[in-house]
């Protein structure tokens, strides 16, 4: 049996951002990624932390397995896509707004698209901001495999979105 500690509520507080942030990068759904966040902290707090654990990979991989969990459970949530607009510093042409837009729904296409393995580490790392190392742990692979995982990721969002330059 693995010995628990609490978790300091500050240190949880501090972590909510990168938790949401994670958890909106899998579900791709504001409410849902906030339903999953709660749930993270629920259980975080109902069983305790490990005490060899670092705080932030270990609520990712609690996340990370709930999510799993809930896909299991209900296959329609990779239906849900977000809304995201391109907000600029000056004013754009409507050419150049309209081609901004084009370009971003290839790329949220093409990151939806991904297979659950490849969208996981491109969340953590792109999105999420974790290191190789901090991913690896995450996810419990070996830091080649986050890296390769990632590499993919990218060349097959590449295939997928034209650039007009």
């Amino acid at each position: 049996m693995r010995e628990t500690q609490t978790i300091p509520g500050r240190d949880i507080v501090d972590e909510l951002p990168h938790l949401r942030r994670f958890a909106y990068s899998l579900i791709r759904d504001v409410a849902d990624a906030d339903d999953l966040v709660q749930a993270t902290l629920e259980r975080a707090l109902d069983r305790g932390m490990p005490s060899d654990a670092d705080l932030r990979p270990w609520l990712f991989r609690v996340c990370r397995n709930l999510w799993i969990d809930d896909m299991r459970k209900d296959r329609t949530r990779d239906k849900a896509k977000p809304v995201l607009t391109v907000v600029a510093s000056n004013e754009p042409s409507a050419e150049t707004a309209a081609a901004d837009r084009m370009l971003l729904d290839q790329v949220q296409t093409a990151v939806a698209s991904l297979p659950n393995k490849y969208r996981e580490v491109m969340s953590l790392v792109a999105v999420g901001g974790a290191s190789y190392r901090e991913a690896s742990e995450t996810l419990g692979l070996p830091v080649g495999t986050i890296m390769s995982r990632l590499a993919r990721a990218r060349a097959m969002i590449a295939d997928v979105v034209s650039y007009n330059d």
